[in-house]
């Protein structure tokens, strides 16, 4: 019995431990749900709050709603391409040290590595349920799915929309290539392979934007019937070509696939909020709104980045900046429009302090904890600067309000250009990158100094921490 006493107050003594150190913010609010939303190759002018709306062919009542309900970002940032922008927000770090800074294009073997810490087993961690709806694009097979990385519930597809195109294709020639076989939306659930549901075919790229908005919605309602709290990530398929509507908003403005798929956006983000409310969870919910790259740059499936120039896969500020919106009802202040900087990387370490998660210590983190600035208690950014990737090339830094650029693309698919010289551009009088301060504005070239300093900081980090290599295989260990 003595034995039993003493293991008892052991355990209790452990366990009042963990309640002391578990950070201020998680004893506060305990543990809110959170919704994530986030848009594949959607330009930061799309939405009626960021000047879209209807100069785009259609209004966006319900997000614009959103938006003056919590906190709109205008200087949220986020990598270039489809992959690296879904690591880093998975892991809090740049992609290129989780050996995912380019989409995959020389070996069909990519993604995270089993050693990665993702936020989803951050939720997973601390108790939470986790659902991922949607796009994954971080990996294709076995250990590399979502719900090998910490997710509960999977449906959506592996990789892109663009090879929806592939089984309708007069010249695809199937089983060419070990990876050059139909895509397939899954299903799966932690601890099982998921199953092929169907070929994500033309047909079903229309419709699978609906279908992960039910299936969200059934997952909140299930976690929230169990009385647990849920991690509910959303990466929708649109507006990555081809941007077409389902049948159900075809034809609706009039104005065209492009308008009749806002509405279609719109819409699902509003039942979302409606499933919210109706469960009466509003005020414990964390609702954001975001996007993984800036527009499409294919010419028929091309977005709009509002006053930024440049498409994703660029350097420039219309690849980097995309819609943030934030809604905590009495805890994220209603109606603020802020331009500090942040970055996708920051929501991992945000997070974290909220609901009392783990942030690694065992590899470099990149993440900088934004609490503070989200919940209205200070008016700046914790992050002051970031580093310009596309793909594995450093194109530059961006600190404050200027941009010092070593390369530059147009779009996409344009020839690169390098600088002999830095070329520097202050964002507050050129938004649209066009008049660099060239070696004879000797006035600002002090700016080569912070944002150098920025540069040499993370090459040392990339020295003492060497990244994962792209293509590793599990087990991996640095």
């Amino acid at each position: 019995m003595k034995n039993k006493i003493s293991l008892g107050l052991r355990l209790l003594v452990i366990a009042l431990a963990l309640v002391l150190a578990a950070p201020a913010y998680a004893q506060e609010f305990g543990q809110p749900n959170v919704v994530l939303v986030f848009m594949d190759n959607f330009g930061y002018g799309e939405l009626g709050v960021y000047g879209g709306g209807i100069t785009r062919g259609a209004p966006t009542p319900r997000i614009d709603a959103l938006a003056a309900e919590g906190m709109r970002l205008t200087n949220f940032n986020v990598e270039a391409q489809c992959t690296p922008s879904r690591a880093a927000i998975m892991t809090g770090r740049y992609a290129v040290r989780t050996g995912n800074a380019s989409v995959p294009l020389d070996t069909p073997l990519y993604g995270l590595t089993q050693w990665e810490y993702t936020m989803a087993e951050m939720f997973s961690d601390t108790g939470y349920a986790t659902g991922m709806f949607g796009k994954w694009h971080l990996g294709q097979t076995e250990g590399r799915f979502p719900t090998d990385q910490g997710f509960d519930e999977w449906y959506g597809i592996p990789n892109s929309s663009d090879e929806s195109l592939w089984p309708e294709g007069d010249h695809f020639l199937e089983g060419s290539h070990p990876a050059a076989i139909p895509e397939h939306v899954y299903d799966g659930r932690k601890g099982q392979q998921p199953n092929k549901v169907k070929i994500y075919d033309p047909t079903a790229r229309l419709e699978i934007d609906g279908e992960i908005t039910e299936r969200a919605k059934d997952f909140m309602r299930r976690s929230n019937r169990d009385g647990k709290s849920f991690f509910v990530f959303l990466p929708y398929t649109q507006t990555h070509g081809p941007v077409r509507p389902s049948a159900r908003f075809k034809g609706v403005t009039g104005n065209g696939p492009w308008a009749d798929v806002l509405v279609q956006i719109d819409t699902y983000v509003g039942e979302l909020l409606d499933e919210i409310e109706g469960l009466g969870i509003t005020n414990d919910t964390i609702f954001i709104f975001s996007a993984d790259n800036g527009p499409e740059m294919l010419p028929g499936h091309h977005g709009w980045g509002g006053p930024w120039r440049g498409s994703y896969f660029t350097g420039l500020e219309g690849s980097l900046r995309v819609p943030f919106i934030i809604r905590w009802p009495n805890r994220v202040p209603a109606g603020i429009v802020s331009n500090e900087i942040v970055h996708e990387m920051d929501l991992f370490a945000t997070f974290a302090n909220i609901m009392g998660g783990r942030v690694p210590t065992d590899r470099k983190m990149d993440s900088i904890d934004q609490t503070a600035f989200f919940l209205g208690e200070q008016e700046t950014s914790n992050r002051e600067a970031i580093v310009v990737y596309v793909g594995q090339e450093i194109y530059g830094v961006k600190w404050r309000n200027w941009k010092m650029m070593f390369k530059e693309l147009e779009r996409g698919t344009d020839p690169l250009i390098e600088f002999p010289l830095p070329r520097f551009f202050n964002l507050y009088t050129d938004p649209k990158e066009e008049y660099p301060l060239l070696p004879d504005s000797l006035g600002n070239l002090w700016v080569r100094w912070p944002a150098g300093q920025v540069l040499t900081d993370h090459l040392a980090s990339l020295k003492e921490e060497p990244p994962v290599p792209p293509g590793a295989e599990d087990p991996y260990s640095p």
